[in-house]
């Protein structure tokens, strides 16, 4: 086990109806920036509870909507504006996780003298932020709870990440109620994206790492049940609670303590969605059983201990590779029986693009700890994935 220093500063409150406590939290701040999406939380009448519990506290605030799936910088731009000419100082995003990195982008670049999209090229370090607080809409990218954040620019079509004690939210308000209107498909997304940053954690170099891996192990078999529970019925509150809480601990860095997580496949898939505008969470799902594929002789033994813990596959069942393959192609179908792409085809990508995908994947050099992919790899795993 590698040493460690656990610390989330995020306040969960969780449970139905706690969105209208959002005013009493904020109260003391001067002025508010609510971030959020489309029309969807207008349209479930989540907006107006967020302004009715906002004016009863007397909570000085401000709007821009307009999220879109892999937020822009462009968006980002202006929210650091206003945030400078209107005296802001706290961010309520409302939504997913694309709305929370948003915040998160927003409260950063509006204490820095530079230009934001620095800190997601190398070119700089985050030093301070706006404080961020968050109602999730959606269980997927677990944005509500973790250091991360991911924005995309369209200028080169790129998309990048950066992570920074600065940017744990304050509190996050999950009320599973609030993802009961969300599409079948969302919620498959979604549940893609949770089990990608376990699996992110779980194939690791490190030793000696068996609580943790119970950890992740036990969350990725919640998700095996209560996954497809959401999907056949999207008003079983108790399997939406279930997949909420998951998404929140795969991504609030507590299963990653003690151990060293890969990553390359988020940074590969992030090349997928740049150019394609694909959702997020489909893209991993085309992409980690590639990733799993590619590297499954790096350590034999543990995607033997991933295919008989986590998908039940018998020591009977043959040779450790045998096994180890078996538990790839439960994990790929789990993902199909979603309604998720397995594929590049089946998102309508072709070949046109793995080159130039692989190249921006390590333009800072190797990626990935399980093993360090250079764009040879990359380029073979994209393949994988045809």
């Amino acid at each position: 086990m590698e040493n460690f220093v656990f610390q989330n500063p995020t306040r969960i409150i969780f449970g139905k109806g706690t969105e209208n406590q959002v005013g009493s939290e904020l109260k003391g701040y001067k002025k508010v920036l609510l971030h959020y999406g489309g029309g969807s939380i207008k349209k479930s009448g989540l907006y107006e509870r967020v302004v009715k519990s906002l004016r009863e506290a007397g909570v000085d605030f401000i709007e821009l909507g307009g999220v879109k799936p892999n937020p822009s910088l462009d968006l980002v731009h202006e929210g650091v504006r206003m945030c400078r000419e209107q005296g802001v100082d706290m961010i309520l995003a409302v939504g997913g996780g694309s709305a929370i990195d948003s915040a998160k982008a927003i409260a950063m670049g509006a204490l820095y003298d530079g230009d934001v999209w620095d800190f997601f090229v190398q070119k700089g370090d985050c030093q301070a932020a706006l404080p961020v607080s968050t109602i999730l809409t959606i269980a997927a990218a677990g944005s509500e709870s973790s250091d991360s954040t991911v924005i995309s620019r369209a200028e080169g079509q790129m998309k990048r990440g950066y992570s920074s004690k600065h940017i744990y939210p304050k509190f996050s308000i999950l009320n599973p109620e609030l993802t009961e209107t969300l599409p079948a498909y969302q919620h498959a997304c979604g549940i893609a994206d949770m089990t990608a940053h376990l699996l992110e954690r779980y194939f690791t170099q490190a030793r000696q790492t068996d609580l943790s891996d119970r950890l992740i192990e036990a969350t990725l078999k919640t998700i095996q049940v209560y996954g497809p529970r959401v999907i056949a019925d999207l008003s079983d509150y108790e399997a939406r609670a279930e997949i909420m809480w998951a998404g929140c601990l795969a991504h609030n860095n507590l299963f990653g303590m003690g151990r060293i997580g890969d990553w390359a496949s988020h940074n590969i898939e992030h090349e997928i969605s740049a150019i394609y505008d694909v959702a997020h969470g489909a893209g991993l799902a085309v992409v980690f059983p590639a990733w799993l594929k590619y590297n499954h002789k790096v350590d034999l033994q543990r995607f033997v201990q991933f295919a008989v813990r986590v998908w039940d596959v018998d020591y009977a069942f043959g040779e450790p590779e045998r096994i180890a393959l078996e538990g790839i192609e439960r994990q790929k179908r789990f993902f199909k029986n979603l309604g998720l792409p397995v594929s590049l085809a089946d998102m309508n990508v072709n070949d046109q693009h793995l080159d130039a995908m692989a190249s921006k994947a390590v333009m800072f050099g190797p990626i990935g700890q399980f093993k360090k992919l250079n764009k040879e790899d990359v380029h073979n795993i994209l393949k994988l994935a045809l």
